[in-house]
């Protein structure tokens, strides 16, 4: 990011102690806004998605608040798209939503539907993505779900594994009561 940064003063790399995934997702969503940004892309660095699927997100820009990523082909691996259908399978009996893909990492949202959601969600929130994606499709929010192409990781470390992910699952499924409630009283 720093070598693409030089000659383009509109890309701003910031760099950070590695405070987890979730963490860091809110760390980049509040600078966006803090610094005035109108819309915020959002992908992971591990080379699984393709920069070049971003113009069809960004043509869209001005039909839809959000335009989020669907991964009906995920390339890594039978236990993740597993996870994700049952993922998807909770929100559906918990929050009474039905979205094809809750936490794919290939966003583009307006500032100011990020802005209407984003203090709901805790600063330490592993899955941030699931609950804007949850709360967009639970306040029948103007999205639109888009097709991406997610390969396999292509650089970085996984330190994920299954064990952490069943973790974190529990612990979701406790923090969506209080999300509900929340939700319900809004």
């Amino acid at each position: 990011m720093k070598s693409c940064a030089q000659g383009h003063p509109e890309i701003i790399p910031l760099t950070k102690t590695n405070s987890g995934h979730g963490a860091t997702l809110l760390f980049g969503y509040k600078y966006a806004l803090e610094h005035g940004a109108d819309y915020v892309f959002q992908t992971d660095s591990d080379g699984q998605t393709l920069p070049s699927e971003f113009p069809a997100f960004w043509a869209l820009r001005h039909e839809y608040d959000a335009v989020l990523g669907s991964r009906p082909n995920r390339e890594d691996g039978a236990s993740r798209k597993f996870i994700e259908l049952v993922l998807r399978m909770i929100l559906r009996v918990i929050f009474g939503v039905s979205v094809p893909d809750a936490n794919a990492p290939f966003r583009l949202m307006k500032a100011s539907l990020l802005r209407k959601y984003l203090s709901r969600i805790p600063e330490d929130y592993n899955i941030p993505n699931v609950m804007l994606t949850t709360y967009f499709a639970y306040f029948h929010e103007n999205i639109a779900f888009r097709k991406i192409t997610f390969r396999p990781r292509q650089g970085g470390k996984n330190s994920i594994n299954l064990r952490k992910i069943f973790k974190i699952g529990v612990k979701a499924v406790k923090d969506f009561a209080n999300f509900r409630r929340d939700m319900k009283n809004a």
